[in-house]
């Protein structure tokens, strides 16, 4: 698509990074330049990043007006980019720089074209090490063969220049002169082909039939869980790459990427581009970089990824579209999922939504016609889906300091006897999540948060999970003094591990959460073992749920299935579901049949009976009928309005003052609810208060909010940020 080209001196209009609510006129400098062109400009004393987004408005004494300082050496912004962005700040009611900036998070844009030492691991080990030289290595090790300059090498490995120069000598690190920014090597879509089943077959070539198409459309692509969906839409990724195509696949979870990276370098012979928070800045600027430039045929990333600059994307992967980690909670406010949708419908991409429970969302989408569906029944090779049962705790006599049942422990014991898996499910990092003084009743909170503290008895800690704040864990009660009276309430996964060691002396007992690991590598080491079998019983959160394959487990044990039933979440039932599904999905992925049972002290609620009788199609129209019944999403629209600041009185009378003068979102029909301190009142020291918007499916509704909420000037550090389609709401 051609650009407008604009000549020295011509005003053109730029979008920068910094928090303006508008363009900023300049002229274009000496050789001119083309509407999209990432340019650097002078603002006030600073230099900074921007993006020619059109002609200048010519408001402003034009004696005034500055010239671009220089077109940054990267290719322009497309026009379809630009108009993603557009389009995405104004569903999300999100200010243009901020859509900017996700766009543009690479460092050293502006750096010139030139050679650069890098470093790698060497092939030789030095005879004598010390700390710093074992965290050098460690850090390269960690990071496969991915280079490093020297000053992020020696950063990470919290180091100087001169250990790291001094491995050089030794051969333990390599030195070697690299051109900045080189394509990423060839993707060959006809490399390891493998052999698909007849089902797996077809819905391959439905998949490729879409791509070839060169059009826009949606696929939800849902599976049992090991019926092959990776090697169903890796097929769409050879058409794309066929048709000279850029592809990308969302992941959820860092800890895939390196198993996913494996299968993506087995069936097209080399690995593709990464993008995510394990990536070193050296290789997040060569991504960037050859995304625009068409260097990078295939990019495997986490959800920001979406904003990468893509010369032609012909495919997007959204792998377990249902995850709630698609949605980005802070900062700007979007839905991965819905995103690659909107960006897809815009360059005439194909969607592939693949999972095996899907979000109430997509399902209906999918029921609706508006998008296509391709369905996967059974799973790959011999492996057939669990047998499922619950055990109804009410029934069973535990002690309070214990949450395994007699009755799954059995299950266990003669799982382990025949040298098989079992897993221990609980969806509670940590060891306990509430610290309780039996002198006065005191629960330990964080000191900026309205939440209780999880004890990591691993790490001897205390942890918010809202706001990362940590403390040693104390000896004597911090309200009333009282030494030796604390206790733990309630399990976590580590508190789970000390009582499989009791129960099962002689079993190897592995513990798979994320706060465990320090670095994506070293849970992919740990991942790595216990498929090997290298452990017998592993006790996991959510994170064995996604996508992770152990041949060898053939139990799986859910200690609380009501966990997620609790609150007024109005997504509980279809979390619940999700997530018991897809944890359950991980055993008897082999030759031999597996089995899951849900501890429970409700056996006939409907979701525990949804889950049981293994009717989906069932669970998801009862859902859809309740959410319709109620005008709530994906029949009906929500948004939250967040309000915080460090007065909570301040804080509440914005809310009152919200409320009380809501006639901008009355008139299109939206009902209006609060406002109310939030579930956690206070994060990081501030004080936070909810209102929440409903309206009906087809209503304008950020026109309407952009409307009342611009009319409220705010005042210190009062903030308010819109969520649209929110999906937590704590």
């Amino acid at each position: 698509m051609e650009q407008d080209f604009f000549h020295e001196g011509e005003l053109v209009a730029v979008l920068t990074t910094q928090p303006l609510d508008r363009t900023l006129d300049y002229k274009a400098p000496e050789g001119g330049c083309f509407a999209g062109a990432f340019v650097e400009v002078p603002l006030g004393p600073r230099k900074v990043l921007g993006v020619v987004w059109g002609p200048g408005k010519g408001d402003f004494d034009r004696a005034k007006i500055r010239f671009v300082i220089r077109v940054l050496d990267v290719a322009p912004m497309r026009e379809e980019m630009r108009l993603f962005l557009e389009r995405g700040a104004a569903y999300t009611l999100t200010p243009m720089p901020a859509m900017l900036r996700l766009a543009t998070r690479a460092p050293g844009l502006g750096d010139p074209l030139s050679m650069r030492k890098v470093y790698r691991m060497g092939d030789r080990q030095p005879d004598r090490m010390t700390d710093a030289r074992t965290r050098v290595l460690a850090v390269l090790e960690e990071f496969g063969g991915l280079a490093f300059t020297l000053k992020e090498l020696a950063e990470m490995a919290g180091t100087s220049s001169s250990v790291i120069k001094g491995l050089v000598k030794l051969g333990a690190v390599r030195e070697e002169t690299s051109p900045r920014d080189v394509p990423f090597p060839h993707l060959d879509p006809d490399w390891g082909a493998k052999d698909l089943t007849e089902e797996q077959t077809e819905a391959a070539k439905d998949l490729r039939a879409k791509v070839a198409s060169g059009d826009y459309g949606t696929t939800l692509l849902r599976g049992v869980t090991g019926s092959g969906k990776t090697e169903v839409y890796l097929e769409a990724v050879a058409e794309c790459l066929r048709k000279g195509r850029q592809a990308l696949v969302l992941l959820p979870e860092i800890a895939l990427t390196a198993e996913f990276l494996a299968r993506v370098q087995a069936r097209f012979g080399a690995k593709p581009a990464e993008w995510h928070s394990g990536v070193t800045m050296t290789e997040r600027r060569r991504t960037w970089k050859m995304v625009g430039q068409g260097g990078a045929q295939m990019v495997i990333g986490a959800r920001s990824a979406l904003f990468l600059p893509f010369r032609d994307l012909g495919l997007v992967i959204v792998d377990e579209e249902h995850d709630t980690s698609y949605k980005q909670e802070d900062g700007v406010l979007y839905n991965a999922r819905d995103m690659a949708v909107l960006r897809a419908s815009i360059c005439g991409a194909q969607v592939v939504l693949a999972s095996a429970t899907p979000s109430l969302e997509s399902w209906v989408n999918a029921e609706a016609g508006k998008y296509a569906k391709v369905e996967l029944h059974a799973r790959f090779g011999e492996a057939v889906m669990p047998r499922m049962g619950t055990i109804d705790m009410r029934q069973e006599t535990l002690p309070s300091t214990r949450w395994i049942s007699d009755s799954l422990a059995g299950k266990v014991t003669a799982r382990v006897e025949k040298g098989e898996q079992a897993l221990l499910f609980i969806n509670r990092r940590g060891y306990a999540p509430i610290t309780l003084c039996r002198a006065c009743g005191h629960q330990i909170g964080c000191d900026h948060c309205d939440s209780r503290m999880v004890e990591h008895r691993f790490q001897k800690r205390l942890v918010c999970h809202q706001c990362g704040e940590t403390k040693p864990i104390p000896t004597a009660c911090p309200s009333c003094a009282a030494e030796d009276r604390l206790a733990p309430i309630g399990p976590g996964v580590e508190r789970l591990a000390e009582e499989a060691a009791l129960l099962f002396p002689d079993a190897r007992v592995a513990i798979l959460s994320s706060d465990r690991f320090g670095s994506a590598r070293a849970l992919k080491a740990e991942i790595e073992t216990i498929a090997a079998g290298g452990c017998d019983i592993i006790i996991g959160t959510q994170l064995v749920a996604k996508g992770h394959n152990f041949p060898l487990l053939t139990l799986v044990g859910v200690i609380d299935a009501d966990l997620g039933l609790h609150g007024s979440d109005l997504r509980a039932a279809e979390r619940t579901f999700q997530l018991m599904r897809q944890v359950s999905g991980r055993a008897g992925r082999a030759e031999t049949p597996g089995a899951a049972v849900m501890q429970t002290y409700q056996p006939e609620h409907p979701v525990i009976r949804a889950i049981l009788s293994g009717d989906e199609e069932g669970f998801w129209k009862a859902e859809a009928a309740q959410r319709e019944a109620a005008g709530m999403p994906p029949f009906g629209r929500l948004a939250g309005i967040v309000l915080s600041g460090s007065d909570a009185q301040q804080v509440m009378e914005l809310g009152l003052a919200l409320a009380r003068n809501d006639a901008a979102v009355r008139a299109v029909g939206a009902q209006v609810f609060g406002p109310a301190p939030a579930p956690i009142a206070r994060v990081r020291g501030r004080h936070r208060v909810r209102l929440l918007v409903k309206a009906g499916k087809g209503v304008a509704l950020q026109r309407a909010i952009a409307d009342w909420v611009g009319r409220f000037p705010l005042k210190g550090d009062l903030r308010l940020a819109v969520d649209i389609d929110p999906q937590s709401f704590y």
